[in-house]
């Protein structure tokens, strides 16, 4: 009959080779279970080897036991391990008797978190610049978008690009005549017509609004605290909203800054409420700059403008070389090197006019003979009066108009 203890004992834990990836400065624990048949006392001693180099018997805790039938016995061996270095790392064999199990361990390489947070940061600091960007540029990429792609609004009939409305107020007409009207006709090249009468007298828009309004493509309207002192502002102000948006495609209120925060007045209420249907700027302590942000979300809210190119100045002046004083764009007695920008009428702070030239003493009225040889020998009279009466003076629209402030 053949000795139990000569049988080879059955591995119990781990069931097969066992590869096991960890990180550097972890504990573990390598369990090595086996369990063979019989009732005698076997003595089996286990035995731990690594990379093949035999380790000391006393890295290991053992204990064996029998099963509850007694009819076969169990051994467990317990290796426990630090790996604080590189060197902790490789293969472990268990050996009791004539079985073997095998324990591979080999070093986790952990991922750093320094690329993710560099990689976030990056991102970050990205949709930072993307949105400063956005906020100082959009619109001027709004601008260029529209003034190259944007619908034209010609052959449609009007005579103006926009009809502006103002209260009486000395304020509301300076801010229009010296800044609005300045900056919209020679910096943009806008026409507009002004308008200071009440929009709508008894709610109601009056025929000469209607035909007005009717001839501008767009309304502006400086709704200042004089302008909403008006009876329609304070009585019935939703109801001439509707009209005018009636008359007009959204139309567009420019209210200003300092009086802004102090009006509590419905209109106001009203007109946020339907930002989507209007249009409202406010006039801030920066917007006079030319190249400020109010200017350019007036422009997106104005049609686009074409440029056409062709001759400046009078065709009369051009075609017939006309000397007429009357006639002359750059007249040589008017002196505007005063004035503080070429984009605004900002006012001339020096002396437009120059003294005049001293009276020419009459001379000898010449023979006949001799003055039609002058003519004959090319020489011109300075000023050709002989057609004054053919002239119309009434096309002309670039004359300076001196008024005083009580003509205003």
């Amino acid at each position: 009959m053949a000795d139990p203890c000569s049988v080879p004992p059955e591995v119990l834990v781990p069931a097969t080779n066992q590869t096991l990836e960890l990180a550097l400065g972890t504990r573990v624990a390598l369990n090595c279970t086996v369990r063979w048949a019989g009732a005698g006392h076997c003595q089996h001693s286990p035995a731990w080897s690594k990379d093949g180099q035999w380790l000391g018997s006393g890295g290991s805790q053992d204990s064996a036991w029998f099963a509850p039938n007694a009819s076969e016995q169990l051994l467990s061996s317990v290796l426990q391990l630090n790996l604080a270095h590189d060197t902790d790392f490789g293969v472990f064999a268990c050996w009791i008797s004539n079985a073997t199990a095998t324990f591979t361990l080999r070093r986790a390489e952990v991922a750093g978190h320094m690329p993710a947070v560099l990689a976030a940061l990056l991102v970050l600091v990205l949709l930072m610049l993307a949105a400063g960007l956005y906020v100082r540029c959009h619109l001027n990429v709004l601008l260029w978008y529209r003034n190259r792609y944007g619908e034209l609004e010609i052959n449609d009939g009007k005579l103006y690009d926009a009809y502006v409305s103002h209260a009486t107020a000395p304020d509301d007409r300076k801010f229009v005549h010296f800044i609005v009207k300045p900056q919209l006709e020679n910096r943009y090249g806008y026409k507009l017509f002004l308008d200071e009468q009440t929009l709508l007298p008894n709610a109601e828009p009056s025929a000469d609004l209607i035909m007005n309004v009717s001839r501008c493509r767009r309304l502006i309207v400086v709704l200042s605290v004089a302008y909403l002192e008006q009876d329609w502002c304070n009585s019935s102000f939703r109801e001439g909203l509707w009209r005018l948006l009636e008359l007009s495609k959204k139309p567009i209120f420019i209210v200003f800054e300092s009086q802004y925060r102090e009006i509590h007045h419905p209109a106001i209420t009203l007109l946020k409420q339907h930002r989507g249907a209007v249009t409202l700027l406010r006039w801030r302590a920066g917007s006079m700059t030319p190249s400020s942000n109010f200017w350019k979300e007036l422009c997106l809210a104005l049609p686009r403008k074409v440029s056409f190119q062709g001759p400046v100045g009078d065709p009369q002046t051009q075609l017939q070389e006309d000397k007429d004083p009357m006639l002359i764009l750059h007249s040589s007695y008017l002196d505007s090197g005063g004035d503080l920008h070429p984009d605004g009428d900002l006012g001339l702070r020096e002396c437009v006019f120059r003294s005049l030239p001293p009276p020419r003493l009459a001379a000898p009225v010449p023979a006949a003979g001799t003055g039609d040889a002058q003519l004959r020998d090319g020489q011109r009279p300075e000023i050709d009066v002989s057609d004054l009466g053919s002239r119309n003076y009434g096309a002309r629209t670039d004359f300076y108009c001196l008024v005083t402030e009580d003509d205003i």
